[in-house]
């Protein structure tokens, strides 16, 4: 290629953490993530999801700009941006901001002290976003913030991290340790922390926060790299070669300088975003990085609008059209705030950072991608210039969109936004512009693709003839609903253009824009996509109607919601109950716990357990561990068929696949081994398919390769070879197992007792609902750590296996079986899990194992890391049902029998599968139903296995019995609240259904239904909603309160405490720590039983308390971490060995004070070793029959608004109050209850985990599944601990916290269903129809399709009828 540019000399250079690294040789398909994590010392960023939607790959970049001389400093997703991007640039990650060695920043320390982390997994990420916003509010000309605060605003400080994704804590005390360094913040807003108690003023509390200085923190940008700026390198590796042209002519010379290559095999690239998207396979063997043509990253500024070059990213993009030079409310400046306000909320800010506009815009052009920029810079009349070769050309952007897709020569060069203050050169001076832009999507801040996206320009005039106004021309612009490209609806502008607005304009629009966007067949939910394009049309054009004849100023700025304006009577007590109208996401919280120091340390909010590593990403995970050498790495191959024989597999002919070492499947077992890759009390299951798979996602082998990614590529390339021929047609349906009796059987002694006489109490009633039905679907785990394994070969045959696991000890059992090895060669070890949720008890042994028989046939170490989609396709997740109930009741409400027929879809294997009739029922007992018959079928079909996630069938049992409640409540036409408390238990009926309900005083549940709905001010609450609901046509709020019963079960636990001769002592527990603090609470015990000695200076026994990791060596009968009670018994079973301890030691400590009167812990410690005293105690709890289960009770109160043009359900505030008896650690127990609250709200409110007809999972990455995120929790959230007094059958009189609280997130369904009524009632008046008594059924999870339906998806057609109706009789 001689017309080719010379290669540069010089490498490629960058640091990491003031650290310089020198590359000459590097594979240019290499992520910054991917070397980060392999090739330095630093494994702060994780792999979360790999397609920049999670954050915790986050790192700061900065990056020296010699021209300005400054710094530029920005967060990157370092999962996406390749290697050889960041030539001359700093990289700072989590452990680079402070660490255990040089000691920790202080967002380390607040994140550490705020209880904002759990499992750790996101926390890093989370640090270094928060760690950009602080250093880029400091290059502000803000005023200087007070000592130990920093320019930012609270505002600023919580969406920092709105990109973030954190599965444990529900967002509140990260907001809160976010918040902390704001200059604007309110300290009585802050929560519960470590650093000051109840009480204390705000200046002693801004002392007690650790300080924050600006200018004292670490350097981001090393000065040796300045030197490097001037460099532009060359780096090539196996063939594969990376590009930097500086001109426009270097760049045509590599595109056209041999037209018999092959281009297709070229790679342009700026931020490399598009992968996060787009993940198929392609063989590049050229990447030309563009970020060093300076035409391509021009902005030009002039009296005609600006222009943004192609590799311009979206952040800068944002930047300038912000900073525009035009006059202050002009309509060019309102225009360009809005095409920017828009931007901010496309994807996240370490995305937006890196991505470019034109890399956006071809991704629409080429690929179809739905593009948010393409649509609103449509609306904006924008142009596009485009070069082939030396051919330049400047087109509008509906003609570039129209267009074929762009060859691989063609390069987008820029687009250019017109300046719309012109618009008065063509119409009298008395013309504006109306601009607007929509973007409904699950998450209000962006980091989730919108259901469909909208940007409307209007030329508007007072009219000379009427008073009206006149819509001179317009741009309607649509995209992202299933279609090809944005549009403009050119006739609906047309008919629009020229006339005064009025309700039958306007209907005649709507009504035009219905019949245009028509989303294309297969696309979700159609008709809903439509019904919003009718919405906001509607918003959008109403704001020139009802007499506006002013064109006030607000109009420039967007649409003027002429149609949610609160009357001043209900504004000026819009304070008085909580809502406070700040800019921030949450509004305030408030956290309420009462401490106990009769055991102390325990009850004390001591902080989390090796917190301050987490935050500095110093905590060591599976993935963390250095791989050792001659490691392999593995990827399973995975049905696709949800029944039929596998005769063999290969690897497609056109994919060779790179590095793979072996394929391992069943003919790989040892002699003596066995195929089991899980085992249960209900018996093992196989690991691989053999000859027969019976769903998709069942592994049937296992490859190993050299790389994971190569690993990953070859177990996407293989190609099974299928054989359904004379089998029958799979079951993926409840329906169709019951129809060809497909069940698992369940142990009797499992199965729950039927309660009174069912025949009785429907007699009894008055009034019957029959055979009413709720469908439930599944929930997927979305712990920030996927499974994860590492198989290391030992000597004499053995096998030490790391696993991210919730049951290493059956982990351990069923390794050793598959190999057919004695249990004494396999040792398992776990020290700590990125979240399990129920995910990493069973599911992860194949995973292990997998690795294990691996490592076992090749003699070398073999690891996995299951990216995400693999993840979420085999794991299973939570089990989907089908209910149908018959219910009788009396006419105040009294439920008198309830009879149900549930369908649970259990997958194709056992798992924890038979508990489920157990778990439902006794979560549906939280009510009296007098009687309570039931027939629960676990139905054995051809999708994934399902398995425990947290509360399993305790959530949907919870929510069966709010269903019933509610169909009654209607069918009476009484206040669902009423019915509530009507039928909730006496203690006498309590101990009906249940079977160990402990004391009368024990039975909490009804002082805390009155308690929660004073300190919530529900009343006074009820009628504020009640007259925001007759005032506001387009939003309607609900309210609900519910309880929750749980029943839970403590298991047998071992623990282990051994006193080392420096008087320090080391415990193992058979828990693992999960992020619910079970390390932190066996401290607390151990220190507290420990203090029983009564040395001098054992108050701080707590310091010399380590919990180290679970090895099944060590530790034997680990037991499973589940059901919410391992924490407790862990406490017991290490309080059991410190009782021997102190026993040991009473008579030496007796036998000291006799000669020195008084004797220190360490003294006491040093001569009992001189003396042999046995200072390791291993001891098992064995719960009691009366204290092995217990009750546990909460009530919350949610109150919601739903947006009726879009459906989308704002969760406006949620107050629980939760029963944690006399709590081993308040603090700890409050993250708990927070963030099961808020993935419950995932199940009911977002998260779709959805299958194609054979079952195959298509909502497989973080672009279609969504978890809660900042902006989607509840904007106030009140919690409080309720120290509920003594138990004695209880440990230390505590009581569960970790699955309890997600039953109650069910209030934010019902408040939303309630909600939903309210919008129904509105639109019967406009259609003059009756509903009274009707049930109504509200899907789960509620996404904004669902609400939108019940709210109805001609809701705007159906006003405006009404209202043109109304005006017509008037006139």
């Amino acid at each position: 290629m001689e017309n080719q540019p010379e290669k540069a000399a010089s490498p490629l250079v960058f640091a990491v953490n003031q650290q310089r690294f020198e590359l000459s040789t590097v594979d240019p398909s290499t992520t910054l993530l991917h070397f980060l994590r392999h090739h330095t010392p630093f494994k702060s960023a994780k792999l979360g999801c790999g397609e920049g939607g999670c954050g915790a790959c986050v790192v700061l970049l900065s990056k020296y700009d010699p021209v300005l001389d400054k710094v530029e400093d920005f967060t990157v997703s370092s999962c996406l941006t390749l290697l050889c991007s960041i030539h001359g640039c700093s990289v700072t990650t989590s452990e680079g901001l402070g660490n255990s060695k040089d000691g920790f920043h202080s967002i380390h320390q607040r994140f550490a002290g705020f209880y904002a982390s759990q499992c750790g997994f996101c926390t890093p990420g989370m640090c270094v976003s928060l760690c950009s916003a602080l250093v880029n509010a400091e290059k502000t000309n803000r005023p200087e913030p007070s000592p130990g605060f920093s320019k930012l605003t609270v505002s600023e400080a919580e969406k920092a991290i709105s990109g973030n994704l954190c599965r444990c804590t529900g967002y509140r005390p990260i907001a809160d340790a976010c918040k902390s360094f704001a200059s604007d913040v309110d300290m009585e807003d802050l929560g519960i922390n470590a650093f000051w108690q109840k009480g204390c003023g705000e200046e002693d509390k801004s002392s007690k926060l650790p300080p924050y200085d600006p200018n004292n923190g670490p350097c981001l940008f090393p000065e040796f790299l300045k030197k490097e700026i001037s460099s532009v390198p060359f780096v090539e590796s196996q063939g594969c070669s990376w590009f930097n042209p500086v001109s426009i002519e270097d760049l045509n010379r590599l595109l056209g300088c041999d037209e018999s290559n092959n281009i297709s095999n070229t790679k342009l690239v700026v931020g490399n975003t598009e992968v996060g998207y787009y993940k198929e396979f392609e063989h590049v063997d050229r990447y030309i990085n563009l970020k060093y043509i300076p035409e391509l990253s021009v902005i030009r500024m002039d009296s005609t609008g600006i222009e943004i070059g192609a590799t311009v990213t979206i952040a800068k993009a944002i930047e300038a059209l912000k900073n525009n030079n035009h006059e202050t409310s002009s309509v060019g400046e309102l225009v360009f705030n809005k095409l920017a306000d828009h931007m901010e909320k496309i994807a996240s800010s370490f995305v937006r950072n890196i991505a470019s506009i034109g890399g956006n815009l071809l991704m629409a052009q080429r690929k179809q991608f739905p593009s948010d920029i393409a649509t609103i810079l449509l609306a904006a009349g924008s142009m596009i210039s485009i070069l082939t070769g030396s051919n330049e050309e400047v087109i509008m952007l509906d003609e570039f969109l129209k267009r074929p897709p762009l060859g691989p020569k063609c390069v987008l060069l820029s687009v250019k936004i017109p300046n719309w203050d012109s618009v008065r050169d063509i119409y009298p001076n008395d013309t504006t512009v109306l601009f607007n832009t929509f973007r409904p999507s699950p998450r209000p801040l962006g980091n989730a693709l919108p259901y469909l996206n909208a940007a409307f320009l209007a030329v508007i005039s007072p009219c000379k003839s009427s008073n009206g106004i006149l819509l001179n021309s317009c741009h309607l612009s649509f995209g992202a609903y299933g279609t090809k490209h944005a549009i403009r609806a050119r006739k609906v502008e047309e008919f629009l253009a020229g006339k005064v607005m009025d309700y039958n304009v306007i209907f005649e629009a709507v009504s035009l824009i219905a019949a245009t966007i028509v989303p294309e067949k297969g696309t979700s939910s159609p008709s809903y996509r439509t019904s919003l394009a009718v919405g906001f049309l509607f918003e959008f054009l109403s704001s020139l109607v009802d007499g506006n004849v002013t064109i006030k100023s607000d109009c420039l700025n967007g649409c003027k919601n002429t149609f949610t304006t609160l009357p001043d009577r209900f504004t000026s007590n819009h304070d008085l109950f909580g809502y406070k109208n700040t800019a921030t996401l949450l509004s305030s919280g408030k956290q309420t716990l009462e401490l106990n120091s009769e055991y102390h340390p325990v009850g004390d909010t001591v902080t989390k357990s090796g917190a301050a590593i987490q935050a500095s990403g110093e905590a060591i995970y599976v993935d963390d561990i250095p791989s050792p050498t001659n490691c392999l790495y593995g990827a399973f191959i995975y049905s696709r068929k949800p029944l039929a024989r596998v005769n063999g597999l290969t690897f497609s002919p056109e994919y060779q696949p790179k590095g793979v070492i072996a394929v391992i499947s069943t003919k790989d077992i040892p002699v003596g081994g066995h195929n089991v890759g899980a085992r249960t009390m209900f018996g093992d299951e196989v690991l691989f398919a053999d000859k027969l798979t019976e769903s998709v996602g069942q592994p049937l082998a296992f490859v190993v390769a050299d790389t994971q990614k190569h690993a990953d590529t070859a177990a996407d390339f293989a190609v099974v070879d299928y054989d359904i021929d004379g089998l029958e047609a799979p079951i993926l349906s409840v329906e169709s197992a019951l129809e060809r009796s497909s069940f698992f059987e369940v142990p009797a002694f499992l199965y729950p007792e039927q309660v009174g006489d069912i025949s009785k109490g429907m007699t009894e009633a008055d009034h019957h609902i029959k055979a009413a039905q709720i469908k439930l679907g599944s929930q997927y785990y979305f712990y920030m750590e996927t499974q994860t394994a590492l198989a290391i070969p030992d000597e004499d045959n053995c096998m030490v296996v790391y696993s991210s696991s919730q049951w290493p000890a059956n982990a351990h059992s069923v390794i050793a079986k598959c190999l057919g090895v004695p249990a004494h060669n396999i040792r398992v070890i776990t020290r700590r899990v990125g979240g399990g949720f129920g995910g990493k008890a069973i599911k992860s042994m194949a995973v292990a194992t997998a690795c294990a028989l691996a490592a076992h046939k090749l003699r070398r170490p073999v690891r996995i890391y299951l990216n995400r989609k693999t993840d979420m396709i085999m794991m299973g997740g939570r089990h989907p049902m089908k209910i149908t109930y018959n219910v009788g009741f009396k006419s105040n409400g009294k439920i008198t029998a309830l009879d149900l027929e549930i369908l649970v879809d259990a997958g194709m294997s056992c798992d924890i599968s038979p508990v489920m009739p157990h778990n439902i029922v006794n979560a549906l007992k939280k009510y009296d139903w007098g009687a309570l018959s039931f027939d629960i079928k676990v139905c054995k079909t051809n999708h994934t296995s399902k398995s425990a996630m947290r509360a399993p069938g305790e959530v949907q049992g919870s929510f069966i019995a709010e269903a019933v409640i509610e169909h009654v409540a209607s069918t009476l036409c009484m206040d669902v609240d009423t019915i509530r408390k009507v039928n909730l238990h006496t203690f006498d009926s309590l101990s009906r259904f249940f079977k160990d309900v402990g004391e009368p005083q024990e039975y909490t549940l009804p002082s805390i239904w009155d308690r929660l709905a004073t300190s919530s001010n529900l009343k006074q609450r009820t009628e504020m909603l009640n007259e925001f609901n007759s005032c506001n046509r387009w939003k309607k709020r609900g309210l609900s309160r519910i309880p929750i019963t749980h029943e839970v079960l403590l298991r047998p636990t071992p623990g282990k405490v051994s006193i080392l001769t420096d008087a320090s002592v080391v415990v193992e527990v058979g828990g693992i720590e999960l992020g619910q603090g079970l390390w932190t609470k066996v401290r607390q015990m151990v220190a507290y039983a420990l203090s029983s000695i009564e040395c001098d200076e054992t108050g701080n026994l707590l310091e010399k308390v380590r919990v180290v990791q679970s090895d099944t060596v060590s530790l034997i009968q680990g037991g499973c971490t589940a059901g919410s009670t391992t924490s407790e018994s862990s406490c017991e079973a290490v309080r059991l060995c410190c009782n021997i301890l102190v026993e040991r030691l009473q008579p030496l400590k007796k036998r000291l004070e006799e000669k020195t009167g008084s004797v220190k812990w360490d003294v006491l410690i040093s001569q009992a070793n001189m003396e042999s005293v046995n200072l390791s105690v291993n001891s098992m709890y064995i719960p009691g029959f009366v204290s092995m289960r217990y009750l546990n009770y909460g009530v919350a109160v949610s109150e919601v608004e739903i947006n009726l043009l879009t459906g989308e359900t704002s969760v406006l505030r949620s107050d629980i109050i939760y029963d944690c008896g006399q709590s081993l650690n308040p603090a700890v127990d409050l993250g708990q209850v927070e963030g099961a609250f808020v993935q419950g709200i995932g199940f009911y409110m977002s998260e779709e985990y959805l299958t194609n007809p054979d079952g195959l999972v298509i909502t497989d990455s973080t672009w279609t599944y969504k978890i809660p995120t900042i902006d989607t929790i509840p904007k106030q959230f009140n919690v409080e601990i309720l120290n509920s007094g003594r138990h004695k059958n209880h440990i230390l009189s505590s009581k569960a916290s970790g699955e309890s609280p997600l039953l109650l997130a069910a209030s934010v369904h019902c408040a939303t269903r309630a909600a939903i009524k309210e919008a129904r009632k509105q639109i019967c008046t406009w259609k003059r129809r009756d509903e009274s008594g009707y049930a109504l059924q509200l899907e789960v999870p509620a996404t904004m399709p669902v609400v939108k339906e019940l709210c109805g998806l001609d809701s705007v057609e159906s006003y405006l009828k009404w209202i043109n109706e109304l005006r017509t009789t008037a006139s």
